[in-house]
């Protein structure tokens, strides 16, 4: 082959490769960094759909960090160089348990939210421990106003009737620290034979731990609580580990050096203590029964043991999220609040409007109850008031992709709870608009008139979770777009369990070899302040009745049973009150003085679904510390006064409550005042083997709805811009007939995935 003839050949193969390599980027895209992609999705909300309403001042917002600073700044100088910082303080400092935001007034807030006045001063509740005071006790203080404090008021007497006896006080991290202390270092070696016997127990391997129960004590005044020991395995619950172990600590002193064991129990006996337990088995009257302190393998691990499968259906917003989260508020084209968290009472929204016209003002949680049972003296005794230990404190960074669909709105949440700084929880809330896979309203027409028409079901959501000891609450409020309020939360996490032997089964199942699931009760209780077009409103009863008549057009036949509404207005708190377990309307609403246009009172409907359990008799010495228990529903007058239906004070202090929620309805007048529904919500749970690893959200979801009950003329979802309809002889596949035809041009992006983060396992 000649020089030119290989030259020749050269040149066609750089063209062909040259050729080659064009057709290879066409085929990856332009930047020639993988196959064809289609553009990513816009991240910008739609102008097609206006939002509901500017945003508002930030009227309800948690404190910021800097509001934070600024108020334990404020009380440092003001309360002295005595006080110690909580994380460290011992029951005879003086120490600031927590700062959150003070509501304002109801009429100072809707003064500036409806007629322009100024905003309200904002201002803090701190709440101090005085440990260091002749009389200890708790106090609590407004400091004010933000962000620049310049005095502070006491509101103990006012809010309280008078002080706070110290017994009452929510115990400290510290506090726990210290009897975890008294309890490895001083109680557990004086059993360290019968420990190492049962329980694998090596002083310096720490392979048990503790967890607490509650109440604390048989009367007022006690401060003596029951703890179990359970194994620590890495990686798992340790509340699947009891080794049938529990202790009666009386940590009432306010000198850590004078506690005491009080009481011993080990598999079924009582002892005096844990020497009196050693000397016991060193005479082999203790008939130990040995529990491996490994587990029984991967049954009790959440690691599952199958590889990573195809990723699971993801939602997205093809033309931008719908909605927008700016500090504490939401607006979408439909609905517009304020969200909070409140460090122990849990998520809280105000001011509720749809298109713009308010629902409610505020719709809150107040309370968790979960009431034990069992034939171990932690099982049989144990009431946990969760807002004691704090639905706030307690919450946990939310997972994107778990908790929250993946591309959720993320918020933090600032607070000062056991610290001298403010710390911050990543991701505490999420808010994101679901597909709820249903349709909302559809009906397809093939009788006369041939048509279809339907609306999907798309909700906006904001969502926080609480993770209290063993289980974690899934809080949800959901905001659907015929004017619907749904308010719900999921049980999930670990059941709480016990060492089984004798008549446990009375008491639950049996899900491990020695462990047994307690049965318990799941209680929540929420407040909601609805305004029904204004802020006067009546409550209405309506339920159904057969009525004997005769046939109208042939009296010789027998009566026919006529279906009929019955309908009853309720006066006054008594008759507003229904018992748990009691007959109750099928339709209450709260109705106001207006009327749609065909005549009916404007009104929102509570329909509330639970299967509670049964609540503690009212012959109970701690009942009244959870009265609001007794009451599936009731309506009271709303008083400034009443801002709650419990305390944090009740869970240590539940024979002499700080709150009693029985008290708030006193047979006032509910015919034309401003009111407050509050719904109890909850169930039964008898812990089964399926609850092992953890209990399922399937099933275990319990929660009301606000519904508007002739608050329209129509349903307001009718118009919606999701809407579908076309008839029989129009082209389905044109997009202006079926905006659902031009998917493949409106939802042809690919969303903008954001890096996976994790909150962590401790607040910053």
């Amino acid at each position: 082959m000649n020089q030119k003839a290989t030259l020749v050949l050269l040149a066609l193969a750089v063209i062909t490769i040259f050729a080659l390599v064009c057709v290879l980027l066409a085929g990856k895209g332009g930047d020639g960094s993988g196959t064809s992609q289609p553009p990513h999705c816009s991240s910008e909300s739609p102008s097609a759909q206006p939002l509901t309403q500017p945003v508002q001042s930030q009227l309800f917002a948690d404190l910021s960090r800097e509001e934070l600073n600024a108020v334990m700044s404020f009380l440092t100088q003001q309360l002295g160089p005595g006080l110690v910082d909580a994380a460290q303080a011992r029951p005879s400092d003086n120490c600031v348990f927590s700062v959150e935001l003070q509501l304002p007034p109801k009429a100072a807030a809707l003064a500036h939210l409806d007629r322009g006045s100024p905003p309200p001063s904002r201002e803090a509740l701190a709440i101090i421990f005085f440990g260091g005071q002749a009389q200890p006790n708790v106090s609590e203080l407004v400091v004010g106003p933000l962000p620049h404090p310049s005095y502070v008021r006491d509101v103990t007497l006012e809010r309280h009737g008078g002080p706070l006896p110290y017994h009452r006080r929510p115990v400290l991290i510290r506090e726990y620290l210290d009897i975890d202390q008294m309890i490895f270092d001083q109680e557990l070696p004086q059993a360290s034979g019968f420990l190492h016997h049962c329980c694998f127990y090596k002083q310096q391997r720490r392979n048990l731990v503790t967890m607490t129960t509650a109440p604390r004590g048989l009367q007022s005044g006690d401060r003596a609580t029951w703890f179990g020991l359970y194994y620590n395995i890495s990686g798992s619950g340790m509340y699947l580990h009891p080794v049938g172990l529990e202790l009666l600590v009386d940590h009432k002193d306010l000198d850590p050096a004078h506690w005491t064991v009080q009481k011993v129990f080990f598999q079924g006996r009582y002892y005096e203590s844990l020497a009196h337990l050693e000397d016991q088995f060193e005479m082999g009257l203790v008939n130990a029964v040995l529990i491996p302190d490994n587990g029984t393998g991967g049954s009790w691990s959440l690691k599952s043991q199958v590889p990573p499968g195809p990723a699971p259906p993801l939602q997205f917003y093809p033309q931008g999220a719908r909605f927008r989260v700016q500090g504490s508020q939401v607006v979408s084209s439909l609905w517009s609040f304020s969200f909070g968290l409140a460090a122990f009472n849990g998520p809280r929204i105000f001011d509720i409007r749809f298109r713009g016209e308010r629902i409610a003002y505020e719709i809150s949680l107040q309370e968790a109850l979960v009431v034990y049972g069992g034939n171990t003296p932690a099982a049989m005794l144990t009431r946990y008031i969760d807002g004691s230990f704090g639905m706030g404190k307690y919450s946990t960074p939310l997972l994107r992709g778990v908790d929250c669909p993946y591309l959720a709105s993320y918020v933090d949440w600032h607070f000062l709870l056991e610290s001298q700084a403010p710390r911050t929880l990543r991701d505490a809330f999420c808010v994101f608009e679901q597909n709820q896979g249903l349709p909302l309203r559809r009906h397809h027409s093939d009788y006369y008139s041939y048509y279809f028409g339907g609306l999907t079901e798309t909700v906006l959501t904001v969502r926080s979770v609480s993770t209290l000891l063993n289980y974690d609450y899934v809080w949800d409020m959901i905001f659907h777009p015929n004017g619907a309020i749904e308010v719900k939360f999921h049980a999930t996490g670990y059941i709480s369990s016990a060492f089984l032997f004798g008549n446990g089964r009375k008491y639950g199942n049996q899900v491990g070899e020695h462990t047994l699931g307690t049965v318990h009760t799941h209680s929540a209780h929420f407040k909601v302040d609805l305004d029904v077009a204004g802020l006067e409103n009546w409550v209405w009863a309506e339920d159904m009745a057969f009525v004997p008549t005769v046939v109208p057009w042939s009296s010789q036949h027998q009566m026919v049973e006529r279906l009929q509404v019955t309908q009853k207005l309720l006066e006054t708190e008594e008759q507003a009150a229904f018992p748990q377990g009691g007959a109750a309307p099928r339709y209450l609403y709260l109705a106001s003085k207006h009327s749609n246009k065909w005549g009916h009172r404007r009104g929102y409907r509570i329909q509330i679904l639970s299967f509670a359990g049964e609540p503690l008799p009212k012959n109970s010495s701690m009942e009244r510390a959870t009265s609001w228990a007794r009451y599936q529903l009731a309506v009271t007058q709303r008083k400034e006064e009443e801002p709650s239906s419990t305390s944090i004070y009740n869970q240590n202090d539940p024979w002499t409550p700080t709150v009693d929620f029985s008290d708030f309805i006193s047979n006032e007048s509910i015919a034309g005042e401003d009111l407050v529904a509050w719904v109890t919500a909850g169930f039964l749970h008898i812990p089964h083997a399926e609850d092992i690893p953890n209990t399922v959200t399937v099933g275990n979801g319990v929660g009301f709805f606000l519904r508007p009950y002739n608050f329209f003329d129509e349903d307001p979802s009718s118009n919606s811009a999701d809407s579908i309809y076309f008839q029989k002889d129009q082209d389905t596949g044109a997009c202006e007939v079926n905006p659902l035809a031009c998917l493949s041009k409106t939802a042809a992006c690919a969303p903008d995935l954001p890096a996976f983060s994790h909150g962590g396992f401790s607040h910053n």
